[in-house]
């Protein structure tokens, strides 16, 4: 029986870097059956070379949206995504992927993925390994993640899990909260090791270092974080580079969610769940950050 895969990817002028993704889908071992682009008001080239590559390729579908005015991180790309998602939400497909256009890979990383759902029949949510290169030395981007934790620049979603979880919350810190909400519902999400992603603008690059931390702290209070869990988080993070930006980024983010009474996610199954996992967590015992 043939497998169904549908890709989306929101893109917000990526002029440099679309063309080699295009280049990585078109040449799978196993290609989508639609990969639906979805340009976000776009400035630069985006929009012509998503175009260019839908009049060579029948597969491929390009959505242009009016340009909101500024790049709008969580909230605006699932926003852009679900744009995409609405033209096949009632067509048969087996797996969904969220795919960022800023990526370069190699041409059987698709081929790998499907084979670690069809190895593990409780897989929901699935994606590769994500590097960066600087100064021709590729490093590991997600080495500090956790396992169940997949990066929203390439997300794999089981159509059973996807309809059991609702889909994606249109806030900051989705792409963890759908991980953790297909774990309370007893599904596994995990990366692919040997799923190789080149991210040619590394996470947080556009926003810098200290407005990432910020928006990623904000993220982690609305969805529902532990207040002593994200100290320790906060705490971990001193020693990275650039040194103490994104622990103090964090905890600002994270604290100023309460002085701003920011609104909170509002599934409180969700969030229990959440806070029960990271107390274990922290007490050494088993639990999904493992």
């Amino acid at each position: 029986m043939s497998t169904r895969l549908i890709v989306i990817s929101p893109v917000r002028n990526e002029g440099e870097h679309l063309s080699r993704t295009i280049n990585s889908v078109v040449n799978q071992l196993v290609k989508p059956d639609r990969w639906i682009i979805v340009n976000d008001g776009s400035s630069d080239s985006t929009g012509q070379l998503a175009e260019q590559a839908a009049t060579n390729h029948d597969w491929i579908q390009v959505i242009h949206r009016q340009d909101r005015g500024s790049r709008k991180s969580g909230v605006g790309v699932v926003d852009t995504f679900y744009d995409g998602y609405r033209l096949i939400e009632k067509e048969p497909w087996d797996y969904l992927v969220k795919l960022d256009g800023d990526l370069h890979f190699g041409s059987d990383v698709f081929e790998k993925i499907l084979l670690a759902f069809s190895e593990e029949t409780k897989l929901g949510i699935s994606g590769g390994e994500i590097f960066y290169e600087r100064n021709g030395q590729r490093t590991i981007e997600s080495k500090r993640d956790p396992a169940f934790h997949v990066r929203g620049a390439t997300k794999f979603y089981r159509r059973a899990c996807w309809d059991e979880m609702g889909g994606l919350l249109p806030v900051t810190g989705w792409d963890t909260l759908d991980e953790v909400k297909a774990n309370m519902l007893g599904w596994t999400t995990k990366r692919v090791p040997e799923a190789h992603f080149l991210h040619l603008r590394p996470t947080g690059a556009a926003d810098g270092s200290w407005r990432d931390s910020f928006k990623n702290g904000r993220g982690s209070y609305i969805a529902g974080y532990h207040p002593i869990y994200m100290l320790s988080k906060c705490v971990r993070r001193l020693p990275c580079e650039p040194a103490f930006i994104q622990s103090l980024g964090l905890f600002a983010g994270f604290f100023s969610g309460f002085l701003s009474s920011a609104e909170r996610i509002k599934d409180r199954e969700l969030v229990c769940y959440l806070r029960r996992q990271q107390l274990r967590r922290l007490l050494g015992r088993a639990s999904i950050w493992e």
